[in-house]
């Protein structure tokens, strides 16, 4: 099956545990992987015969920038179920989110989420 990668979408959000994580926000990184057929839109190459890129980051922007859950888990859930429901060619998609700064003491790595779900 082909797909379709978009990494590195960068969104300010108001996800976390911590009541101050809702309150100040913080960075967030989205890599998603969508499963659809391109083999039409690679014969066409017509727009109308793949999926809109520029809709998607949107959809995950948006999604990140509004949400206020207490857990990545959560959140991660949420981009997943709606790229996946947004598109009636996208057959399974990927979510890999991550928060490169948590507020967690002594800790300078990233914590990232990973959910895939299909139709």
């Amino acid at each position: 099956m082909d797909s379709i990668h978009l990494t590195g979408i960068r969104c300010y959000g108001y996800t976390g545990f911590l009541p101050e994580e809702q309150v100040l926000g913080q960075w967030f990184e989205v890599d998603v992987k969508l499963w659809l057929d391109l083999s039409r839109a690679a014969e066409t190459d017509a727009i109308a015969d793949t999926l809109d890129y520029r809709r998607t980051i949107s959809l995950v922007q948006n999604l990140v920038k509004t949400s206020k859950c207490a857990l990545l888990e959560k959140l991660a859930g949420a981009i997943a179920h709606t790229l996946l429901y947004d598109s009636d060619r996208v057959t399974k998609v990927q979510v890999l989110l991550s928060k490169p700064a948590a507020p967690i003491p002594d800790f300078n790595g990233k914590i990232s989420i990973e959910i895939t779900k299909s139709k």
